[in-house]
């Protein structure tokens, strides 16, 4: 599925599931708590963290794509084109840090 397509799909989720999108503002919260999700769990896993019996069965890939379906939910409601601006942003990425990266030595 491409990032046009999920947007769609979000949008056809809101409009059967849903009453409508939360605010702005509380999809920006929501969006803040299900990062925090993923957060713990990188912690407690991958981190110095000790995992508490009860986050061992959480699913990493179920809370990152709870971080991707609200960061969808916000691009839909703000009229962006995520997969454009994905696309751009990529190509920018690539011209300004290709040198930076092979230059840093902490990356050897």
């Amino acid at each position: 599925m491409n990032i046009q397509n999920a947007q769609k799909a979000v949008d056809d989720w809101i409009k059967q599931h849903g009453v409508r999108y939360f605010n702005e503002l509380t999809n920006m919260a929501q969006l803040t708590e299900e990062v925090g999700e993923v957060a713990r769990i990188i912690a407690r896993r991958y981190g110095e963290q000790s995992e508490k019996e009860s986050d061992k069965g959480k699913d990493l890939g179920e809370e990152l794509a709870d971080v991707m379906f609200v960061v969808l939910c916000l691009a839909n409601q703000t009229g962006v084109d995520l997969e454009e601006a994905f696309n751009k942003k990529l190509d920018l990425k690539a011209k300004r840090d290709h040198d930076r990266h092979h230059k840093n030595k902490k990356l050897k």
